[in-house]
């Protein structure tokens, strides 16, 4: 069984003036510490999606469901990193990662929290810079004590939605890295949804890769396995032949959906051409 599974969800945002229609019998699954990457042009409901399997927006028609269980609201054991952040500013480093332990674990005391708190933040290399608050931090440190937040809580699910969409190259690849490793680190299965428009940060990060076509009705294409040894980097991507295949994949069934308005054939995807794409991220 999965632990994570949307089976036929769709949704159709309304108002008074025009009715949007933007994702249609979305199935997906995820295995206990599998990490997945959702992978579409901007735009296409990937952050609707996103919403909809953390409980956070419910489906128009179909279901979510974790371990079998027809999800209603936020899990519990689950945390989320969105691209802004979301740090509180009048609270410390330390504060932010504390306030959300003692959200997971509110029977444990305050020093334990902290602990806990400090603890994550040393992993994502701020234990110097536990005290500052966010506006005493660059754009990168304040992303790993999001990061060191949603890792804190020992969730079971993790869902990041585009985490390293708003900072630069170098600082997005050091994240990316720490991410892996974090992921990796840990003593137990994470399942883990990343919404992404970047090709080399899916191949990077995921176990499978599940490309989007574009809205209206957006629904989901076959996954593509990223069955590449790990750790990861980016040289890899340049120069090993299986993730080149994987990208020529990716950009095949993308750019098919774009040049027919639905998506390639799967034949034709599985045999894409073995080249190196000049650009991998995705944009509209």
């Amino acid at each position: 069984m999965a632990f994570l599974e949307s089976r036929n969800i769709s949704k159709t945002f309304r108002s008074d003036k025009k009715t949007r229609h933007v994702l249609e019998n979305v199935n997906l699954s995820v295995d206990p510490g599998e990490f997945v990457s959702i992978i579409g042009y901007s735009g296409s409901g990937k952050t609707t999606l996103l919403s909809l399997l953390a409980g956070l927006v419910a489906p128009d028609t179909g279901e979510v469901s974790i371990c079998g269980k027809k999800l209603s609201g936020f899990p519990p054991r689950a945390s989320i990193v969105f691209q802004n952040y979301s740090l509180l500013p009048w609270f410390s480093a330390l504060e932010n990662v504390r306030l959300s332990v003692e959200s997971a674990f509110p029977g444990w005391p305050r020093r334990k929290q902290q602990e806990q708190a400090h603890r994550f933040l040393e992993m994502v290399g701020l234990g110097n810079a536990a005290q500052k608050r966010p506006n005493q931090l660059s754009g990168g440190m304040r992303q790993r004590v999001a990061i060191a937040r949603a890792f804190a809580t020992e969730p079971n699910v993790l869902f990041l939605d585009e985490p390293f969409g708003a900072l630069d190259a170098l600082t997005r690849g050091n994240l990316q890295q720490e991410l892996a490793r974090l992921c990796s680190a840990l003593d137990r299965p994470v399942a883990t949804v990343l919404i992404t428009n970047n090709v080399q940060e899916a191949i990077l990060l995921s176990d499978r890769i599940v490309p989007m076509t574009g809205g209206p009705r957006a629904t989901l294409g076959p996954a593509i396995p990223v069955l590449l040894k790990r750790p990861r980097s980016e040289a890899l991507l340049l120069h090993d032949a299986g993730a080149v295949h994987i990208q020529a994949r990716v950009f095949e069934f993308l750019t098919g959906f774009t040049n027919s308005r639905r998506p390639a054939p799967l034949e034709k995807i599985a045999s894409a051409p073995m080249v190196e794409m000049n650009g991998t991220r995705i944009t509209t």
